[in-house]
């Protein structure tokens, strides 16, 4: 069971800030292990290799660069590690479901009609938390889904292409990102950021949480 982390107040982009987690990369027990393969994870997202087209392998590295960081966050359970690759596949997957930035209300849809397939519906809450609140700028404090944090810092971790390492060792951080080549998938971000605020240059994206 996680514990609800000393500094759970602290700023979330500081990233001198240690991991909230116990265990991780932080942990000299904790062997540095990459995943580059997980069953559960190419499972998923091979059903949704057709809708993703193009943008396919820069997800799909995008989805095990998160996994990993998360891993390293935390030493994880199985259970833990499962709910981490689910949400970690669908996360983003509303930009090519619904082909909309607006795009979290969309994942968390298809996430949880995942879950009901698979009779896993007993994680619908935590995980469909997961997916909604990866993109929320502040901590994410809860007694009750503490991966819900995890999975957001995880997130963090990538898209800022390790600026925030929220106390992962910066080797750690190169490796991983050596191992899971990005296949243009911070482009398609850069690309998708620029159409928005040529639109709406006062607004955030929707997807975004204070």
């Amino acid at each position: 069971m996680l514990r609800r982390p000393l500094g759970f107040r602290d700023w979330p982009f500081n990233s001198n800030v240690k991991p909230p987690f116990y265990g991780g990369v932080s942990d000299p027990k904790f062997p540095m292990k990459i995943e580059t393969k997980d069953d559960l994870i190419e499972e998923i997202l091979a059903a949704w290799k057709d809708r993703i087209g193009d943008d396919y392998l820069g997800y799909r590295g995008h989805v095990y660069r998160m996994f990993n960081f998360c891993l390293a966050l935390h030493s994880c359970t199985e259970e833990e590690k499962t709910k981490l690759a689910i949400a970690a596949c669908f996360h983003d997957l509303g930009l090519w479901s619904a082909h909309t930035v607006d795009y979290i209300p969309p994942s968390v849809f298809e996430v949880k009609r995942y879950l009901s397939e698979t009779g896993r519906e007993e994680w619908s809450e935590e995980i469909g938390l997961m997916v909604e609140m990866h993109h929320k700028v502040r901590t994410y404090k809860t007694d009750r889904y503490p991966l819900v944090e995890l999975f957001r810092r995880g997130d963090l971790v990538d898209f800022s292409l390790g600026f925030f390492k929220f106390g992962i060792p910066p080797a750690y951080v190169g490796e991983v990102k050596k191992a899971i080549p990005n296949n243009g998938f911070h482009r398609f971000l850069i690309k998708g950021a620029r159409q928005w605020f040529a639109k709406h240059p006062f607004s955030p994206p929707p997807f975004m949480k204070w």
